[in-house]
C-alpha cells in the first residue's frame, strides 16, 4: 500500500505506478491531466510513472458542455 497525498486528501492504494491509480479510480486518461510532486506527466508516461509513499498527486478532470 502506497501512502499519497490525492487531490490535498491522505489516501492509501495499493499501486505501483500511474496509470493504475487512474484505473483504480476509474478515470479516462484522456479527460484528465495529472501533476505528480509538482510536475504535469504527459499520457504515454503514466505506466512507467512509479508512485511512492507521501507523493503529492493532483488530478484535474475534463468536462465538456456547452
Amino acid at each position: 500500500m502506497k501512502r499519497i497525498l490525492l487531490n490535498g486528501e491522505y489516501r492509501s492504494y495499493d499501486v505501483e505506478n500511474l496509470i493504475q491509480l487512474v484505473h483504480i479510480l476509474k478515470l479516462d486518461p484522456k479527460r484528465i491531466a495529472v501533476e505528480k510532486n509538482g510536475k504535469i506527466v504527459k499520457k504515454d508516461e503514466y505506466p512507467e510513472t512509479k508512485i511512492e509513499d507521501n507523493d503529492k498527486i493532483e488530478i484535474v478532470h475534463f468536462v465538456g458542455g456547452g
